[in-house]
């Protein structure tokens, strides 16, 4: 087998982690669903699934040997990554932040720009420049064939928990956001919980001494 199960759970994982913990996209999604309706949110989503698709793509096609040839470049992104993780963990922890079921007012717009700011967002997101600049290179072992096509078949098991996922928060957003409003307490707690992640990932991420794998 090209990728082994381990890594392919180990990839799916980290990206039901990094789904649930808010970010841009899914504050967006949520925003877009509680405003405008679960049709507008899922084709917001198309938006972000195409979005994944382009990143995933840039990286199969030798992203990854650029930052292995120059990880002057790898590092830096890498810790500006993790300088906005602590960002996104602060604006959570910090007494009055809000939670990313907290919707932002956002006027009703038609399904191309739907889909653009959802595609615009995605591109736009750090936390999935991570993901396939530090990350998906960490699960791809060369001694089980081509390198490429093993970031091709992690990245695809990438992209499908995280559609998925959103698609749930798109159906749920608005029951969700009137849950926390009701249970003020809860808010708090997930707030707390995701800041607290977003602190360990970060931490985690600017410390790890891997390196990308320069694909053949």
């Amino acid at each position: 087998m090209l990728v082994s199960s381990e890594a392919l759970a180990g990839i799916a994982l980290v990206e039901l982690g990094l789904v649930i913990v808010p970010g841009p996209n899914m504050i967006y999604l949520v925003s877009r669903s509680v405003t405008q309706g679960r049709r507008a949110g899922l084709t917001s989503l198309a938006g972000v699934g195409v979005g994944f698709l382009a990143y995933l793509l840039a990286a199969t096609a030798g992203l990854a040997t650029l930052f292995a040839l120059v990880p002057e470049i790898y590092l830096t992104l890498k810790l500006a990554g993790a300088a906005y993780l602590l960002w996104l963990a602060w604006n959570a922890l910090r007494p009055g932040g809000s939670s990313a079921f907290t919707p932002e007012a956002l006027t009703p717009d038609r399904p191309r720009k739907l889909f653009g700011m959802g595609l615009l967002t995605c591109l736009l997101n750090p936390k999935i420049a991570i993901l396939y600049i530090s990350l998906l290179p960490q699960f791809v072992d060369p001694s089980r064939g081509h390198i490429g096509t093993q970031s091709l078949l992690l990245g695809l098991t990438q992209l499908a928990v995280g559609v998925v996922m959103n698609a749930v928060f798109v159906i749920t957003a608005g029951s969700v956001a009137t849950f926390f409003t009701r249970k003020p307490l809860w808010s708090r707690i997930h707030r707390y919980l995701t800041g607290t992640a977003l602190a360990a990932f970060a931490i985690k991420l600017a410390t790890d001494r891997a390196q990308p794998v320069a694909a053949p």
